[in-house]
């Protein structure tokens, strides 16, 4: 398959992402374009400037997917999620980011930097790049997610 993935981070995620980075550039399941917006270094940043980056790709359909890490995961995880079409999910073990593809449909994937090793975040790469969405009675319920009642 081909994919456009978008990678973002703050300070905190900074090596995951590089990690990460690093491992879909040598990988051959897939043909990638990866494009990475950001953070560059270990300085401290703001993860919501990077969020936005990541989820305006994505959201504008620039990307396919998005992948995000900061230090929990949960910051940079809400910021993406305030952009119309954009379904983050906070991943921290392969089987969840899978049943987030599979049954949310999901486009951004966030991971908890500070949380898990770096082996268990390519896994849950992995799992979300290998995932298509089951739509069926899924895809009703994916679509309750961007209405406003």
């Amino acid at each position: 398959m081909y994919f456009r993935i978008c990678l973002g981070s703050d300070h905190a995620g900074f090596e995951m992402k590089n990690y990460i980075k690093f491992y879909l550039q040598n990988q051959t399941e897939h043909k990638l374009e990866i494009n990475d917006l950001g953070c560059y270094s270990e300085d401290r940043v703001d993860y919501p400037d990077f969020a936005n980056k990541v989820a305006s790709q994505v959201s504008e359909k620039k990307s396919d997917i998005g992948i995000l890490v900061c230090g929990s995961g949960n910051g940079i995880s809400m910021t993406a999620n305030k952009w119309e079409g954009i379904r983050c999910a906070l991943c921290w073990e392969s089987e969840i980011s899978k049943m987030a593809r599979l049954h949310n449909n999901a486009n951004v994937l966030s991971l908890p930097g500070r949380y898990i090793s770096l082996e268990e975040a390519i896994k849950c790469v992995d799992s979300f790049l290998n995932t298509e969405f089951e739509g069926g009675r899924h895809k009703e319920r994916v679509e309750k997610i961007s209405k406003n009642f």
